[in-house]
């Protein structure tokens, strides 16, 4: 196959920067689609594109279609990569993949029936310090690591809202219907869309779910993690809609296979966001800043030193001061950074089924660390039952959640300051079982007249 035939879902900013690799590469995007049709055809004005769908669905129907590059909010990401798996499209979607496992095993086995490449847009698998990083591991440059740090400094949209009091009128360049997707039907408010649908729990995953591809990913590979068999959650207020301001999740892995020149005991993986911090690590210089730019930070604590890393495993240092000279590890994409990553995929698309080497971001790898970050959202949003979820991976289930335990979520705080003294009024939803609303979480039910395809047998 020498020629492609791309579509784009979305008209964002991701969009704009795939329009643009392309062209660096002298090629074109054929086709796209938005939910605000005018921007879709002021987006083909601005890069020549061929073709623009009046209905977004047509994209996965049409027979010039070769991939399709998926930008849309996260609840909608399953539909939309279903049809195109079904109707025979490789698939780029962006980051978080699904939001549940159960949704993302759905894909992954359709994908592998159709033979069609179906991969994420982490542009961290291909960085050349993020190579740098796992050779430091693999080499055993640190020792063994028990422990691992990540923080981010987002959110940088509203989380830890009540629920709006007020419906807003709908634009009239929005289809609020095609937004929602499988999400239950909210009256629109503005405060959701656009931006900031992030943090709320029926369209996003908070900042956990928009950040960990970019932070957690570095001890995902370099460890050769897979599922957790414990974590926990804590956070500020937890609210039954929005996600906290701010949030500490801790994930546990057992001892993995060793590596050659490392072993791989059980480890501890924390998350931080919202202003939470890790504490900074024995002998750090004073006066020096732990998260440097790029709004992420990664510690490795090994027992020989330790190793940090920012955001994208960005300027990766030893704690001792020390240079080693790793041997190399990955393979490498050339000019991964201007337009290498997507051409790793097309690359992949062209090539037979049966000799094709897979993408650097291709589901086998993307998946699995997809599935660890939910079982992070999973935690925030179980941790009224104030104890260690313990999680069977195989089977997606938490073993420990008793089957008389039930849940209540705050619905609103009610904060009011009556004659200068501030009070809380909260408003609680009613006692859930805990283990059914943990099974609703994994396996998601869609609103009425959702429903994904059978799982391919």
């Amino acid at each position: 196959m020498d020629k492609l035939n791309w579509a784009v879902l979305g008209t964002g900013v991701v969009a704009n920067q795939m329009a643009q690799a392309m062209q660096g590469v002298g090629c074109k995007l054929y086709a796209v689609g938005n939910r605000t049709h005018s921007k879709a055809v002021d987006f083909a004005n601005k890069y020549g594109i061929e073709k623009v769908y009046d209905d977004l669905n047509d994209m996965f129907y049409d027979d010039n279609v070769d991939v399709i590059y998926i930008t849309s909010p996260h609840n909608t990401h399953i539909d939309f990569i279903m049809k195109a798996l079904e109707n025979g499209k490789h698939i780029l979607c962006e980051k978080s993949i699904t939001l549940n496992s159960v949704e993302l095993e759905k894909a992954l086995k359709k994908a592998d029936e159709k033979n069609l490449v179906l991969a994420e847009a982490m542009t961290i698998y291909h960085m050349p310090l993020y190579k740098k990083l796992m050779k430091l591991v693999a080499n055993g440059e640190i020792g063994d690591v028990t422990k691992v740090e990540c923080a981010t400094d987002r959110p940088i949209w509203p989380q830890g809202l009540n629920v709006p009091e007020k419906e807003d009128r709908i634009p009239k360049t929005l289809n609020w219907d095609l937004f929602t997707g499988p999400a239950k039907m909210n009256p629109y408010n503005e405060i959701y869309h656009p931006w900031n649908w992030r943090g709320w729990w029926d369209y996003g995953t908070g900042a956990l779910g928009d950040m960990a591809c970019h932070i957690l990913h570095q001890p995902f590979r370099a460890l050769k993690l897979l599922y957790p068999t414990k974590v926990e959650g804590s956070s500020t207020l937890l609210l039954n809609a929005c996600a906290p301001q701010a949030q500490h999740v801790k994930l546990t892995f057992p001892a993995r296979e060793n590596m050659p020149k490392v072993a791989m005991p059980e480890v501890e993986v924390h998350w931080y966001d919202g202003g939470m911090m890790p504490d900074r690590p024995k002998g750090f210089p004073e006066g020096k800043q732990l998260m440097q730019s790029g709004g992420g930070l990664t510690i490795f604590h090994g027992t020989k030193d330790t190793l940090i890393c920012g955001c994208y495993g960005q300027n990766p240092w030893l704690l001792s001061g020390r240079v080693p000279n790793a041997p190399k590890v990955c393979r490498r994409v050339p000019k991964a950074m201007n337009g290498g990553h997507e051409m790793d995929w097309v690359r992949a698309c062209k090539e037979s089924p049966s000799s094709r080497v897979m993408p650097k971001s291709d589901f086998s790898e993307a998946g699995p660390m997809n599935e660890m970050v939910a079982m992070g959202v999973l935690a925030i949003r179980l941790q009224g039952l104030n104890k260690t979820l313990e999680w069977d991976g195989a089977n997606m289930r938490f073993t420990n959640i008793g089957d008389d335990e039930t849940l209540r979520t705050v619905i609103k705080d009610g904060f009011k300051i009556h004659n200068g003294h501030p009070s809380f009024d909260k408003t609680w939803t009613d006692p859930v079982n805990a283990k059914a609303f943990a099974e609703e979480l994994i396996k998601h039910n869609y609103r009425e007249g959702w429903k994904l395809p059978d799982m391919p047998r």
